[in-house]
């Protein structure tokens, strides 16, 4: 898939305005390849999830639109299967023994707890190496000393500070993927603030209790739910609220602190003489939307699914903006061919999350 640009697009780094990130894909296109990829890889017993994997990003990917020009994913389906027959097999071998040798198996598993950032960082430079923008690849330079300390050491130092540390522990994590993104040979520069991760995460905390407290007063006062221990046998309408209402409540404080992340993250960042970003995500509005997507996947048993991704990458796309400069003519692209995605499927098995805020 090439990048192309639109025949009134003006010339790239002439504009003196912010381009507008456009996501130009719709629900029904992705439902005809969701429910397929669905289907093809029920058939082959999960083989053709890495042909469903490649379809899905080079979709979303080629349908986002920037100055004219979209952006491109560069992995073959042989790539991800090999990564995903590895990680898996991995994962088998690791059941197997912890099945028969639990001690040898409680040693793998805390030798995995190091190998979760060397997972990351190479999950992370696979990604950003199938990531194309105006023939240009972006990549990913940071190293395995840092992860460590970002990833492992800053997280479990946190639990003996009751948590108090994480907000900052997650601005460090953030900054240093941020920071070590590369567009060619020029580098993301990102300024982060701690202060930002703790209102945030004060703000959902006490929105949180605010919200659990109104929804128990609500089910006591209508007699919803009875929690007398004699009486958990009882079954009510309002136990088949709970999971509802709680997918509900979570994803729109996800939205919240994610839309205020991702604005203080975007608004300080650029890439000199390059680009310079703006986001403008309402945080009501997202949680809206994560929210509303979340009830309308639960009630259509999975259907809405689509629908619900392509609302909610609208509307990142649509409170993006990214102003063009000179220098983006004169980038080059020094990123090196990627030839395995064993990391990126390695940490994907083991739950590890590395997709970038």
């Amino acid at each position: 898939m090439d990048s192309t640009s639109t025949p009134s697009a003006a010339e790239p780094g002439s504009q003196t305005a912010p381009s507008q990130l456009q996501f130009t894909g719709n629900a029904k296109e992705y439902f005809g390849i969701w429910i397929v990829n669905i289907l093809l890889t029920l058939l082959t017993l999960g083989i053709y999830s890495a042909w469903a994997t490649v379809r899905t990003k080079q979709y979303f990917y080629g349908h986002t639109v920037l100055d004219g020009h979209r952006f491109d994913y560069l992995a073959t389906p042989i790539q991800i299967l090999k990564g995903r027959l590895l990680a898996v097999g991995l994962f088998v071998i690791y059941s197997v023994v912890s099945g028969y040798f639990p001690l040898v198996g409680a040693m793998m598993a805390f030798a995995l707890v190091f190998l979760v950032p060397w997972m990351i960082n190479q999950g992370l430079k696979f990604s950003m190496r199938m990531t194309r923008y105006r023939n240009i690849r972006f990549a990913f330079k940071g190293n395995l000393g840092e992860a460590m300390v970002n990833f492992v050491v800053l997280p479990f130092v946190s639990i003996f500070t009751l948590y108090l540390l994480m907000p900052w522990v997650l601005k460090r994590i953030d900054a240093y993927i941020h920071s070590n993104i590369r567009y060619g040979d020029k580098p993301v520069q990102v300024q982060l603030e701690g202060k930002e991760y703790y209102v945030a995460a004060l703000l959902v905390i006490l929105l949180g209790i605010l919200v659990m407290m109104l929804l128990g007063l609500a089910f006591s006062l209508v007699g919803g739910i009875d929690i007398n221990p004699g009486e958990l046998g009882t079954v009510n309408f309002g136990v088949f609220l709970i999971v509802p209402l709680y997918l509900f409540v979570i994803s729109a404080l996800q939205g919240i602190y994610q839309a205020q992340i991702r604005n203080h993250i975007l608004n300080n960042a650029q890439i000199e003489d390059v680009a310079e970003f703006e986001s403008n995500l309402a945080p009501q509005r997202y949680a809206l939307i994560l929210a509303t997507n979340a009830a309308a996947i639960v009630l259509t048993a999975g259907l809405a699914f689509p629908w619900a991704k392509v609302r909610k990458v609208k509307a990142l796309a649509g409170a993006t903006q990214v102003m063009l400069l000179p220098g983006a003519d004169q980038v080059l692209d020094n990123a090196q061919q990627a030839d395995s995605s064993f990391a990126e499927e390695a940490a994907n098995v083991f739950d590890v999350d590395i997709s970038l805020t």
